[in-house]
């Protein structure tokens, strides 16, 4: 962890109690400070692991980017850094937080410190990964800075309780000024199909187990019979490196240090062995299900619960139980 200088704050956007994924990295990098703002922010940031000094103003549901980040600017004004998750509603927020403070915005790094330069002029360091991560840029930035934190790339305790000596206490933002936001009409929970992996609370995975023996066409239907699924158990479908390079279903939906970065309530892996490069990017989920016919891998040894039998033929199953549609007998003979 590299932010221990002073003037270093984390900000987080909660929705319903919820902390974003990445959570946890932007606090560690910021040396326990935070500011939680959103929908049930107080439960949020009571829920913090590694925090040192919480502040949280709940700001009622939905995210409106640029009123909030004008509400924030006096909290952050004395700040030499400020760190979001890069987190859907961290990626919203962020620039507009930048704008509103007169600061550059340093996209999606991997590490982020305050301090000084030769001259002993206040100065931010970064390092921004290229390539999948393989090549590091360093950035310096003369002055104060906005960044949003790559996630997924920390062992800082997704999923943990809150820290019990940590200091939690409101901050008053006041009533969020009339800034260039769109008139909220109504809001609308996501479609499970389509959703953003990282905001899933339960994710259904499968991977190259759940279609052994199977040609490419079928096996893609096994997979779009894998989204039904999920969505009827109130989730949403990810997938191992293996299934998006067979194009059995998109790369959205890759899951590990080269895709997605999630941390669901509850995480189900259908044939998926548990590749380091696949675990590295599912956090700490409450609960984890595997399914293999190898009760010795790596997915099943770190299950809460291990189903040894025939992944595809489960999710068939699994389907016929929950009245999910599948014209298209993607299950085995």
């Amino acid at each position: 962890m590299s932010g221990t200088a002073p003037g270093v704050l984390a900000v987080v956007v909660a929705r319903d109690g919820r902390l974003p994924v990445g959570a946890a990295e932007a606090v560690a990098e910021a040396a326990g400070r935070v500011v939680v703002v959103g929908s049930g922010a107080e439960g949020a940031a009571r829920a913090l692991p590694g925090a040192t000094r919480v502040r949280w103003a709940d700001t009622g549901p939905g995210l409106r980017p640029a009123s909030l980040a004008a509400a924030l600017a006096p909290v952050v004004a004395g700040e030499a850094l400020v760190i979001l998750p890069a987190s859907p509603d961290g990626r919203d927020l962020a620039p507009r937080l930048a704008a509103a403070t007169g600061r550059p915005l340093v996209a999606r790094v991997l590490d982020a410190s305050a301090g000084t330069d030769p001259d002993g002029a206040p100065c931010i360091r970064a390092r921004v990964g290229r390539v999948e991560d393989r090549v590091l840029v360093p950035v310096e930035v003369h002055g104060q800075a906005v960044v949003t934190l790559a996630v997924g790339g920390r062992a800082t305790g997704h999923g943990a309780t809150g820290s019990p000596d940590a200091v939690v206490e409101p901050v008053a933002l006041g009533p969020l000024p009339a800034a260039a936001d769109p008139r909220l009409v109504e809001l609308l929970e996501p479609d499970l199909h389509t959703m953003d992996l990282a905001d899933a609370a339960r994710v259904v995975a499968g991977g190259a187990g759940l279609v052994t023996g199977l040609d490419d066409t079928r096996a893609t239907e096994v997979f779009s019979l894998l989204g039904r699924v999920a969505a009827a158990l109130g989730g949403s479908a990810g997938a191992t490196r293996v299934a998006t390079d067979a194009g059995w279903t998109g790369y959205e939906r890759q899951i590990g240090t080269t895709g997605v970065a999630v941390d669901p309530d509850l995480y189900v892996a259908l044939g998926v062995s548990g590749a380091a490069q696949h675990t590295g990017g599912i956090g700490a989920p409450r609960h984890v299900v595997s399914v293999n016919t190898d009760p010795s891998c790596p997915m099943t040894a770190m299950a809460d619960l291990g189903l040894v039998t025939d992944a595809g033929a489960l999710l068939a199953e699994l389907a016929r139980r929950l009245g999910v549609d599948d014209d298209r007998e993607v299950a085995r003979a």
